[in-house]
């Protein structure tokens, strides 16, 4: 997924760090991946650790967590992908909502796809609800169809806006594709909670934190995948058909630096690593200075080229370089 803050050219440089202070046998390590996003990094730790506990404030997050996190033993799928990619659309919330010739016209999938959208996921919520399907491939099934839906969406990148004619790449007609996750014998956990209220309940040996950088709210970039996953009628707000949302105090300037020294202090782990870039609402200065009351501080660092979405040309550019740190506490 094309993904604000996507760890996933960074994750080689991540892991690197980790393990340098860590060590590399990591078979008896409990790993955390507090603010998972697509969970790069924990996939990345998946097959080395005891476990994996992840976590996301966003629903789609836990979808995609919930398989390839936690999912981690064989499941029969083949069968359900093909009568899913089979089916016939069907007019529904996505259809009439944010697709277009829907009654409101907004453009996020082309006519079919909307349809299309609505008749996979109605079923695949049939089938849950019918005991026809377990757990895993749910959440199998779900992570796949939110993947290939985002392929064929008709935005720049983010669901922030649509664009106001369907692009080449929105015209293909969905297919969903298999989101293939790690088989491995250790189970794992994930969560759809607020950071700072699983710190209290949880404990390990390597604490990853991700939170936002500045103010874009994921729960406003990516309403659209929130919305498929939930799949429950509510009524769109504006032009771009906006949901109700939790606004992440970690985009706030005015509370960030506290939240993020509760969730240090209340930590009960013995390595927390923190990803941050030096356009963060928190300086590099302030990090050092929070993370240092707890524990021994230190600090790695390395320059990327970053891409955006050009949304006049609807095309990436290249940004000018900016730097990546991978902030450590070592606790006391």
């Amino acid at each position: 997924m094309n993904y604000i803050g996507s760890k996933n050219k960074l994750s080689d440089f991540i892991f690197d760090r980790i393990t340098s202070v860590v060590g590399y046998e990591l078979s008896d390590k409990v790993f955390c991946d507090m603010f998972a996003g697509t969970g790069i990094i924990g996939r990345k730790f998946k097959p080395l650790v005891k476990q994996v506990i992840s976590n996301d404030i966003e629903l789609y997050s836990y979808i995609l967590n919930k398989n390839y996190i936690e999912n981690h033993t064989s499941i029969s799928y083949e069968a359900l992908l093909d009568e899913l990619n089979n089916l016939e659309g069907i007019p529904g919330f996505i259809f009439e909502e944010y697709s277009e010739n829907g009654k409101a016209n907004r453009l996020y999938f082309s006519e079919n796809n909307g349809k299309k959208i609505d008749a996979i996921r109605k079923r695949i919520e049939d089938w849950y609800n019918k005991y026809f399907i377990s757990d895993s491939q749910y959440y199998f099934l779900l992570c796949s169809l939110l993947e290939s839906a985002d392929k064929i969406a008709n935005t720049a990148s983010v669901y922030g806006a649509f664009l106001k004619k369907i692009k080449r790449s929105a015209q293909k007609e969905l297919v969903i594709e298999p989101a293939l996750f790690e088989i491995n014998s250790n189970s794992h956990k994930v969560y759809n909670e607020n950071a700072n209220n699983l710190i209290n309940r949880i404990e390990g040996d390597i604490l990853y934190l991700d939170p936002p950088y500045n103010a874009r709210q994921y729960g406003a970039n990516y309403h659209l995948l929130n919305t498929i996953s939930e799949y429950k009628e509510f009524q769109p707000k504006g032009k771009t058909g906006l949901r109700d949302y939790v606004r992440s105090k970690y985009c706030s300037r005015s509370n960030v630096e506290d939240e993020f020294e509760r969730l240090i202090q209340s930590a009960k782990f013995k390595y927390i690593f923190l990803s941050y870039n030096n356009e963060g609402l928190m300086s590099l200065e302030r990090i050092k200075q929070i993370m240092s009351k707890y524990g021994r501080y230190d600090c790695f660092s390395i320059d990327y080229q970053r891409f955006r979405s050009d949304t006049s040309k609807n095309r990436s550019y290249s940004a000018n370089s900016t730097i990546e740190y991978l902030h450590l506490c070592e606790k006391l």
